[in-house]
């Protein structure tokens, strides 16, 4: 066959197979489309899950008649005209393939009025054929029909899934633009159903009632807030206790410049952030906005637009990496923990209870919670005082490094009742019981130590550590490949107190330890390090191997079951925790402690009635 130019139409419907994949995605091109006309209301009305029929309905700005034609050719939009306005694109569509590639594939029919015109105007596109312009009825704004989805794509349409599954996707789309966009009114139609419905949110109340809408309200009565800047980029939005992690990612959402993203190095900076707090094989629940300067990121990268590319992707990995951990880093006693079901017996992790002393905020400012339109800056970045001046290259770590709190030594002043009170008994040498202004608080005396060993150790780590040589050298086994693991992380192991040496191809020698170790199985560390390192190989981890290691002499350290404490040593762990971060849970996601509430444990024994 020649080479020829491919007709028109063979070039929108294959641009429609990037576009259009279900239903799904007319609905987020016709909702972005609203979104940037300026609506302040959107109505969604979809049949058959949108294989039959897909009606977008706002009160945005609209299209002239004399436009109209224009707007439904390839590559036609009022975003961008210069290669320079997409560099720097905030609006969320530009590339002016949404409508032909839908028309081409689709009876598509819309109905505009701009609010200073008396008369709207209407076209008709099916499969690509378009009628003219002609006169309409519509009180203001713009609406899109678009009906009998593939119907000239037999080979597509027979790949759409069920009417539930597609329609199952309709309303995570709308879900998501929903949380994107708390000043904006949703209302979501299947037929005579409404689905959603979802009106404006600007106060704080009507915000939480949205995302307990789409969230749970589980989620959103227990979540912290978030909200941080460093230079041209900021972090807003809610974060999901550690407790209240999903077995399932299907509540995690990301939005770039008010732009719903599935972007890999976002998601696993977020993952990381929970690192050492999320019990494994759990998935974190979060709603996070990381607003920036547009020229740092290029979001001309995937067909959908769901994929970023940043300037500097290891500088924004390690912001939003470092701010969750911050935001997460509390010390015990000053969040609610954990505990009781509807019923008022103690639950495992994902419940909540009566807040107890208030954690104090990383930021005082609330986060900005619509799609971001504030102008960044690129170049010479400042403090948050705008006097020091910080290097484009250094701003994530310094910003990090500024909001480090270094744990202070147990105080010998009186025993608090408030936090995490004052310790009266222990229980079969496992849980330390104790009593404050809240109720019974019950804290599992191994893993709060593990907590604190692991947070003194990593603030000891690189100094001067206290060590031991071994009378004989201890001989580690280990694969080729696990070697070369080891060999490569022998300065980390040496930080940490340990003398290690290759004796021949995958054999190691451990000929010096920590003093904390003790008698310890020396080899099952060095194996345990190494094997959980290899679990997280490729992925952007800081300090992998150290924070493996000393999670692994934190463990092996810490106070085990059936050891007796006395109250003074039960009191000194105690204000341990309420002064090291990330208390709440040990080095493996497992919560350390958790409260029965005097209003609990009346209604358990019936006080009152």
């Amino acid at each position: 066959m020649p080479i020829q130019l491919l007709p028109s139409e063979l070039v929108d419907q294959i641009a429609a197979g990037e576009v259009v994949e279900r239903p799904a995605s007319i609905v987020k091109e016709l909702v972005e489309n609203s979104l940037d006309a300026g609506a302040t209301r959107i109505e969604v009305d979809v049949e058959e899950g949108g294989i039959a029929l897909v009606r977008v309905r706002d009160d945005g700005r609209g299209i002239g008649a004399a436009e109209l034609e224009l707007a439904i050719q390839r590559h036609a939009t009022s975003k961008i005209a210069t290669l320079e306005d997409l560099a720097s694109v905030r609006s969320l569509g530009f590339r002016g393939e949404a409508l032909p590639s839908i028309g081409s594939i689709s009876r598509l029919r819309i109905v505009t009025r701009p609010g200073e015109v008396a008369q709207a105007a209407e076209i008709l596109v099916e499969g690509g054929v378009v009628t003219a312009v002609r006169p309409a009825a519509l009180p203001g704004g713009t609406l899109v029909e678009v009906r009998d989805v593939f119907f000239n794509v037999p080979a597509r349409r027979k790949f759409l899934r069920s009417v539930s599954t597609e329609l199952s996707h309709v309303v995570r789309l709308v879900e998501r633009c929903a949380l994107a966009r708390f000043d904006v009114a949703f209302r979501l139609r299947s037929g005579s159903r409404v689905l959603l419905d979802l009106p404006v949110a600007e106060t704080p109340a009507g915000q939480r009632a949205r995302i307990a809408e789409v969230m749970g309200a589980e989620f959103a009565a227990s979540c912290l807030e978030l909200a941080h800047q460093a230079g041209p980029v900021s972090l807003s939005g809610w974060i999901g206790q550690p407790e209240a992690a999903r077995a399932q990612s299907d509540h995690q959402y990301f939005y770039v410049n008010g732009r719903t993203v599935r972007d890999r190095l976002l998601a696993n900076a977020a993952r990381l952030g929970y690192r050492d707090v999320l019990y494994h094989g759990r998935q974190p629940a979060y709603l996070l906005y990381l607003d920036l300067d547009p020229q740092l990121v290029d979001v001309n990268a995937h067909p959908q637009k769901l994929e970023l590319r940043f300037r500097d992707g290891r500088q924004i990995h390690d912001f939003v990496m470092r701010t969750i951990a911050r935001t997460l880093g509390v010390p015990a006693g000053s969040q609610a923990p954990p505990t009781a079901m509807p019923g008022g017996l103690p639950s495992g992790p994902g419940r909540s209870a009566a807040p107890m002393k208030a954690a104090p905020s990383p930021s005082s400012s609330p986060p900005r919670l619509t799609s971001g339109r504030g102008e960044g800056r690129s170049g010479t970045l400042f403090d948050a005082a705008g006097e020091v001046p910080w290097s484009a290259t250094t701003w994530a770590v310094a910003e990090a490094a500024a909001g480090v709190v270094e744990a202070a030594a147990p105080s010998a002043a009186p025993l608090p009742a408030e936090g995490l009170g004052t310790a009266i008994a222990q229980l079969h040498g496992i849980y330390v019981l104790a009593q404050s202004a809240q109720g019974l608080v019950l804290v599992d005396a191994h893993a709060a130590h593990e907590r604190v060993l692991y947070e003194k150790l990593k603030r000891e780590f690189g100094g001067t550590p206290a060590s031991q040589a071994l009378l004989e050298p201890v001989v580690v086994e280990l694969r080729p490949h696990e070697a070369e693991v080891l060999e490569a992380a022998f300065a980390d192991f040496a930080a940490a107190g340990f003398e290690l040496d290759t004796l021949a191809p995958g054999r190691i020698a451990v000929r010096r330890v920590p003093a904390l170790l003790g008698q310890a199985d020396v080899a099952g560390v060095v194996r345990e390090v190494v094997r959980d390192v290899l679990a997280e190989e490729g992925a952007h981890h800081l300090e992998a191997t150290a924070h493996r290691l000393l999670g692994s002499l934190a463990c092996r350290s810490a106070i085990h079951a059936g050891r007796r404490l006395g109250l003074p040593e039960m009191n000194a762990l105690l204000r341990q925790m309420e002064q090291t971060e990330r208390a709440g849970q040990c080095n493996h996601g497992r919560p350390t402690w958790t409260v029965l509430s005097m209003a609990q444990l009346d209604q358990l024994f019936l006080r009152g009635r």
